[in-house]
This record gives structure tokens, C-alpha cells and sequence, in this order.
């Protein structure tokens, strides 16, 4: 018997439930979000330890994208995991979030094209030769993308054992699990989209060879740390960094299917819609624990962070929901939804391509009253560049 048919017209955001091992306090996930806060050698510090520990009151913390190799860095102070210097950092960023209560796995990402040798000092690799359409963020500024390289067959067969890898340095560095990123346009999504994988091999053309990367670095990191600490995250239909996926109705109840004979804990649907018959066919098809995250405008985010759209991702099956801005201007955001607290406004200037403590760990928690408290004392320095737009 599934989650989904255990769930009961009682069930709400603020029941205490299982994933895999962990014993989870809410079913309210802190999601993935890009915050470029992290060393130029993509060495998470003190001010990522204080960030997350800040919000580990969430029911799970699904920490930022980190790359599994050099090549796949997509911007300027993106934290990765494939050094040790990575790894100890991470360390102390799980030691500071196991103190305060919480519970926490890591995004593992390969940004494919989305990158830029000014950035990685790589030229980016991708499962075709497709140029990203837009000027990416680079350590001098905006920067036209430039043409990848197609993946050999060695390429892939490497990239996959660096995921794995990857994933034996996120449990060594005290996380419970890892998320595997098939989504958002990045190098596990140019694979399953049409207008970026033009591939005519094994690993593209059909189907099932679009969908065969995905499926073998899930394999791979699933055998590298066990099924129970593995997550993958999809986006279906969701066009952003310039994909067309071009049949997104074939490809991921197929994806889907393949993924479940691998038994990850956990499927995390990006902008889920409860109405969408797609939903409801990926919620079929998936034996597990299914993770939704809402698609929000910005009025949903100050109304309520995204309770109510999260109360009805709930009611039509999901699992578990993972809410993003709310928890970025929120730390204790479980708090102030269960008590309908008033909430911090996301301040959206200091979202990415910045650095310092500002708009980052300065948001404020409650006190005991109620009240909004005087923000946390947060290590490193304030302000930096701010980006364009976000």
C-alpha cells in the first residue's frame, strides 16, 4: 500500500510522517533554491551554516544545487561536492543543522550547457551541441553563452560515475540523502527535451534513449548510497533555461515507470498543479512518497507562503510539499503558518548573485509572543552585487 492511499481527508501539512529512515516532524519540505552564497571555490561557509541551521524547524531541508564535477558549475559561487575542501564545508553546514533539530538532504546538479569556461574554467558539455539562448552570470559580469560540446560516450559514462561519487561525499559529509536534479532545463532535462538532446545513439532519439541518463545516473547513485537516501526531482512541461521538451505527456509517465523499478525514496514534482491530468497520471504510476511544490505568484508567497496551494497538492495525493521563498524570508516559517503568524516579506534583490549576510540570514524569526525578533547575528559580510532581475 502507498502513502498516497494511507493518506486520510485528515491529513495536513503539519502531520508528522516517515521518508526512508527519517522520522520527519511536518510534511512542510524547505525546497532546493540557488542562493550563490557559498566561496569562490564552491566551499560552503559559516553563513550557509547559519542560513540552514536557521530553518531547521522545516520537516526536511533539501539544500541548494552542488555539482557533482568541475564542468558542471553553472554560475559564480555555486557550492559543489566534489572536493574535500566541498565536503568539509557541507560538514559543518549538516553539524550546525543536526544541532538545531533538523533533517537534510542536498540537490545534486550538473548545470550541462547552463555554464560558461569563465565560471568553470570548462567548456560546458551537453547531450547535443545547442547554445544556451541567453547571456548567463559570470565572475565579470553577464557574459553571451558559448556553443557546448557534445557528450562522448565516455563523457556520459564518466558524468555518471561522478554523481555517484557525489553521493558518497553527501552522506560523508552528514546528509540522510541526495536529490538527483532531472530538472529545470539543466543537464539531466537537456536530456529528456527534444530541442537540446538531438541525439541519434542510444542516449537520445526515442524515448526510451532520452529518458536512459536520468535512469542511469539514478541507478548509479542509488547504488552508490542506497535507494532509501535517494530522491529525483522533475519538472514536466516547465520551459525555463530554454527548454522544449516537445512530448511531455509520452516522456515522463515513461521516465516515471523506469524510475520506480530503482525504488528512490522520494519523486519531487516542480510546480505541480493538482488539476493537471498529468499530476494525477505521475501520482498513479509513482509507488512512493511524492514531494509537490507548488507553482506560486508572488501575492500566493505574501498571502500565505503557499499554505493553501500546498493544502490542495495535499488533497490530490501528494505526500509531502516543498514551499521555497516562504522559507528564504521565513526561518521558522512551519511556526508561522501552523499559528498563521503574520510572515516576512521575500526581499527578491538579494535572492541570487549576491553575497553577505543581507537578505540572507537577516530575516527575522519570532519571539515567544508572537512578535517578529531582531534578526540573528550572522557570520561573513553584507551587501554585494545585486543582480538585474531574479
Amino acid at each position: 500500500m502507498t502513502q498516497q492511499t494511507q493518506q486520510t481527508q485528515q491529513t495536513t501539512l503539519f502531520d508528522r510522517t516517515r521518508l526512508g529512515g527519517l522520522e520527519l516532524p511536518s510534511r512542510l519540505v524547505m525546497a532546493p533554491l540557488t542562493r550563490n552564497r557559498a566561496g569562490a571555490d564552491g566551499v560552503p561557509g559559516d553563513l550557509m551554516a547559519t542560513y540552514y541551521a536557521q530553518r531547521a524547524s522545516a520537516g526536511l531541508i533539501i539544500a541548494e544545487a552542488a555539482t557533482p564535477n568541475a564542468v558542471g558549475r553553472t554560475y559564480p559561487h555555486i557550492p559543489g561536492i566534489h572536493t574535500a575542501a566541498q565536503v568539509a564545508g557541507w560538514r559543518r553546514v549538516t553539524d550546525a543543522v543536526h544541532a538545531a533539530g533538523g533533517r537534510m538532504y542536498l540537490q545534486l546538479q550538473h548545470g550541462g550547457r547552463v555554464g560558461h569556461p569563465d565560471t568553470s574554467g570548462h567548456v560546458p558539455l551537453a547531450p547535443s551541441a545547442v547554445r544556451f539562448p541567453e547571456p548567463l552570470h559570470t565572475p565579470g559580469g553577464l557574459r553571451d553563452a558559448v556553443a557546448p560540446r557534445e557528450m562522448t560516450e565516455e563523457d556520459i559514462r564518466s558524468t555518471v560515475a561522478d554523481f555517484a561519487n557525489a553521493a558518497r561525499s553527501a552522506v560523508e559529509a552528514g546528509f540522510a540523502g541526495v536529490e538527483v536534479h532531472s530538472a529545470n532545463g539543466h543537464l539531466l532535462h537537456q536530456f529528456l527535451a527534444r530541442n537540446t538532446n538531438r541525439r541519434t545513439d542510444g542516449w537520445g532519439g526515442s524515448v526510451e534513449g532520452r529518458i536512459r541518463f536520468t535512469v542511469e545516473v539514478v541507478r548509479a547513485v542509488a547504488e552508490a548510497v542506497g535507494p532509501d537516501r535517494v530522491g529525483v526531482r522533475i519538472s514536466p512541461g516547465l520551459g525555463v533555461n530554454g527548454i522544449e521538451e516537445g512530448d511531455t505527456a509520452a516522456i515522463y509517465p515513461a521516465l516515471v515507470g523506469a524510475l520506480a523499478q530503482l525504488g528512490p525514496v522520494y519523486l519531487h514534482q516542480v510546480y505541480a498543479d493538482p488539476a493537471s491530468p498529468l499530476f494525477d497520471a505521475i501520482r498513479r504510476a509513482w509507488p512512493g512518497t511524492l514531494i509537490a511544490n507548488p507553482a506560486l505568484t508572488r501575492e500566493e508567497v505574501a498571502a500565505d507562503g503557499g499554505m493553501r496551494a500546498g493544502e490542495r497538492l495535499l488533497a490530490a495525493g501528494a505526500d509531502l510539499i516543498a514551499l521555497g521563498r516562504g522559507f528564504l524570508a521565513n526561518p521558522d516559517l512551519v511556526e508561522r503558518l501552523r499559528t498563521g503568524a503574520p510572515l516576512n516579506a521575500v526581499r527578491p534583490e538579494f535572492l541570487m548573485y549576491v553575497q553577505g549576510a543581507e537578505g540572507y540570514t537577516d530575516y527575522p524569526a519570532l519571539d515567544a509572543s508572537g512578535i517578529r525578533a531582531a534578526a540573528p547575528a550572522a557570520a561573513g559580510p553584507r551587501g554585494g552585487r545585486r543582480p538585474a532581475a531574479v
